[in-house]
């Protein structure tokens, strides 16, 4: 019986995963049409092929490994379904690609290595080939190992390492490659700390109140306007920067705008849904849920805008070093290339995505909606801060990181209860101690005179009543034990995750120049 049953789950989950692998096929297939039927004309039309292909491919991984952070904290909470998460962040994610990715991108990812090195264009566009490729390889791999990387370190990896390939080390611009290897510590250390303020204050502004909904009544509105001027100022500075350019002062007085008229809508309607909870923790957690939804939409439309030249800028180097002949830093991106961009980002989350929104949203620590709403702002307020002070900072790394802290800031609290009960239970040892020096000199008195019996029988009848509580405090004091050696924050998912970190760009950066070194040996002079 029960070998049947497995087999009937290996054959299960052997024929999905065969259905996905055609899935993904049959998209690249896509590509490799659309290319050969409309761009059938173009010189050198297989290097444009092989690019497409690879890009789709890239776009794919991303989708399936980068996504994850948008909405896996809101999958975790249980604020979003798993079907309800991928459909959001899909159409979000194709739409800021194709509304708000840009007309124009770098084909040098982040100016780490000087074009003016590579003076063959045929090298050129095999090189980033080899760039793409490489970075797709090593998302797969993360994705197989439910660990979630950075696809911009992944393809600045690849870019690197096909440029040393090329021309040596000193093609590389090291002063920007130690900003990158910056913000590997800067990005989750800063969302994690902006995630458990949030959820601190939270706690102590409404949980730990005796009436929860009047806090929440009065609280919740505040926390979401907040959050609601920190995505309008994101949105204005990140997701719609190419098709409206505004300063940062503009852009916060305009989140600000949206904020105050937010509050004032929102307001009412927290207190009408207030007015049907009971007085928990839970309850108060279902406020949060639906600005968790608009929190992973606005998301995955902002990364949708960015982070699709993770995918295309390669891909749109290669187009425009065939059509013109030449290299370029910076080249236009037709609407096609957009399209295998965010089309692809959408399958790769569709077909693979599950795996690393399961790892972000359950797997490194317990969210509900506050933790998971506190991660939300954290992304949205690092990623401001971080643009306005020039630091480097990593999506990937802020949500995760942000994911960090709210798990430690549960261990550091749980730890301070502990802390409390073991000082309860000192003092009260001391109090017993002198209550039974007490006890013994009443003894000593009620033999000689029975006018002290009634005061004899009061004072152990109190020693009874604190030796009652100090029965509770013990057991209080065990669960918090207990409670104590639990981790919140798994060690063993952070030990994988930093790990996958630190490799990331190196890890790309050989795979890129062995698959180069393959392309030189086969194909070029």
């Amino acid at each position: 019986m029960d070998l049947k049953t497995f087999n009937k789950g290996g054959t299960k989950s052997t024929q999905t995963s065969f259905a996905r692998a055609i899935i993904a096929l049959l998209f690249l297939v896509a590509v490799y049409l659309w290319i050969t039927i409309t761009k059938g004309g173009i010189e050198n039309n297989t290097f444009l092929i092989i690019g497409a292909i690879f890009g789709a491919y890239m776009a794919m991984n991303i989708g399936a490994n980068d996504v994850a952070n948008n909405v896996g904290p809101a999958v975790g909470s249980g604020a979003l379904t798993m079907m309800g998460a991928i459909v959001i962040a899909a159409v979000f994610e194709a739409s800021g690609s194709l509304i708000a990715g840009g007309d124009v991108v770098k084909t040098i990812k982040k100016g780490i290595i000087d074009p003016a090195m590579i003076t063959n264009p045929e090298t050129f566009i095999w090189a980033m080939t080899a760039a793409l490729l490489a970075a797709a390889l090593w998302l797969n791999f993360a994705t197989s190992v439910g660990a979630p990387v950075s696809t911009t370190h992944s393809i600045v990896g690849g870019v690197m390492g096909a440029g040393i390939a090329i021309a040596g080390f000193k093609i590389v611009n090291w002063a920007t490659m130690g900003k990158i290897i910056a913000s590997w510590i800067i990005s989750p250390v800063l969302g994690g700390a902006i995630a458990a303020i949030f959820l601190y204050i939270i706690k102590k502004k409404i949980i730990y109140q005796s009436d929860k909904i009047a806090a929440a009544k009065k609280q919740v509105p505040y926390f979401i306007a907040i959050m609601t001027w920190a995505f309008a100022t994101y949105i204005i500075l990140k997701g719609i920067k190419h098709l409206i350019k505004l300063n940062f002062p503009t852009a916060l007085g305009i989140g600000l705008i949206v904020a105050i008229i937010a509050y004032f809508i929102i307001k009412p309607r927290i207190a009408k849904a207030s007015n049907s909870l009971d007085n928990s923790r839970v309850s108060v957690n279902t406020l949060f849920t639906i600005p968790l939804i608009f929190s992973a939409a606005l998301l995955s439309f902002a990364h949708g805008a960015n982070d699709v030249a993770n995918a295309v800028g390669p891909l749109a180097g290669i187009n425009d070093a065939i059509v013109t002949g030449g290299i370029s830093t910076k080249a236009g991106i037709p609407i096609w290339i957009m399209a295998v961009g965010g089309f692809g980002i959408a399958v790769g989350l569709a077909l693979y995505g599950p795996k690393l929104i399961k790892t972000v949203g359950s797997e490194i620590t317990e969210l509900d909606q506050m933790r998971a709403f506190s991660i939300a702002m954290a992304a949205a307020i690092t990623v401001i801060i971080a643009s306005q002070l020039g630091l480097p900072v990593s999506s990937t790394h802020i949500a995760i990181g942000g994911v960090f802290g709210v798990g430690f800031l549960r261990e550091w609290m749980n730890k301070s209860e502990s802390n409390w009960i073991k000082e309860v239970e000192e003092n009260l040892k001391s109090d017993k101690s002198k209550l039974n020096e007490f006890i013994k000199e009443l003894k000593a008195l009620q033999a000689k005179n029975e006018k002290s019996k009634s005061d004899y029988k009061q004072i152990v009848s109190l020693f009874s009543l604190i030796d009652e509580f100090d029965s509770r405090v013990k057991i209080e004091k065990k669960d918090f034990k207990k409670a104590k050696k639990q981790q919140f924050v798994k060690r063993e998912a952070i030990k994988k995750i930093v790990a996958a970190w630190i490799i990331t760009v190196p890890a790309a950066a050989l795979l890129a120049a062995g698959i180069y070194f393959m392309i030189k040996g086969i194909v070029l002079p």
